[in-house]
């Protein structure tokens, strides 16, 4: 009968003292995540962030994204999943790999009704990013970005060779909230002939902080700038959300409006990002 009795009550203490580490360890990793400085990311605006992820941390970011456009006749509606992951390699440096991953496009002949369909992937582009500078009086933060996309998409969404560019982003932060960015750069591409052209691209954003959690931003957003043999100018008006669930999580909208005869009608996108 005493042996039966103090088993119990070891079994019982092991499962109380189980428990007991069980809830320290979650608390201990709730603190983390709290101490942790919150995220920032390169999405859901056309303008990057300044920011890398530091030393050590990987943050990816995904989405979800929706296209529509109509044009010569031809109705066409796009789903894509563009992501990013980014790898921390220094305090002020990082690797990145992007593409718009899973893409279905199909299009509408407006006189004979035909239908087509095309799905596969986009091309990866790898690249890295480096923050040069914090803001300082009426300096900016700036960090440069060298990209280059690599035409390794399915055969109908590849592109042709590696195409590299060259990006600058510049942010202030402003009273009240607000915040400006912008971003010009360089793009060296081939066209669907092989040849070499040179393009540019520009974004200007606003944004303003509500909340330590909640942000929005207006933005302009041309991502190719070019003369009309080589594709034309693509520009859209942007605007668009983002917020905070915990420090390493955000989840995010932006709507794109088209600026010109060259880009899509318009297209929605959700996003999430997590820091590990």
């Amino acid at each position: 009968m005493n042996n039966f009795i103090s088993t119990n009550h070891t079994n019982f203490s092991t499962s109380r003292l189980a428990l007991i580490g069980v809830a320290c360890a979650a608390l201990s990793m709730t603190a983390h995540a709290e101490t942790v400085e919150p995220i920032k990311t390169d999405r859901p605006d056309f303008v990057e962030s300044s920011d890398v992820v530091g030393t050590g941390r990987v943050q990816v970011e995904t989405s979800f994204m929706v296209e529509r456009n109509h044009s010569a006749g031809v109705r066409e509606h796009t789903t894509t999943t563009p992501t990013l992951l980014r790898i921390g390699t220094g305090e002020d440096w990082e690797i990145r790999v992007e593409a718009d991953g899973r893409t279905i496009s199909r299009s509408t002949d407006d006189l004979t009704g035909q239908r087509t369909t095309r799905r596969g992937y986009s091309d990866l582009a790898i690249g890295v990013k480096w923050h040069m500078q914090e803001e300082s009086g009426i300096a900016p933060a700036i960090a440069w970005l060298l990209h280059a996309d690599i035409d390794t998409g399915s055969p109908a969404f590849r592109g042709t060779g590696v195409n590299p560019s060259l990006r600058m982003v510049a942010e202030w932060e402003l009273p009240q909230g607000y915040s400006a960015g912008i971003m010009p750069g360089l793009a060296y591409q081939k066209d669907a002939s092989g040849k070499r052209f040179t393009s540019a691209l520009f974004g200007a954003v606003i944004g303003k902080s509500w909340t330590e959690k909640f942000r929005t931003f207006v933005e302009l957003a041309a991502s190719q700038i070019a003369h009309t043999r080589n594709g034309g100018s693509v520009v859209t008006y942007n605007i668009g959300a983002a917020y905070l669930l915990t420090n390493t999580v955000q989840i995010d909208t932006v709507f794109q409006k088209s600026a010109n005869r060259n880009t899509p009608d318009r297209a929605l996108g959700f996003g999430l990002s997590i820091k590990f």
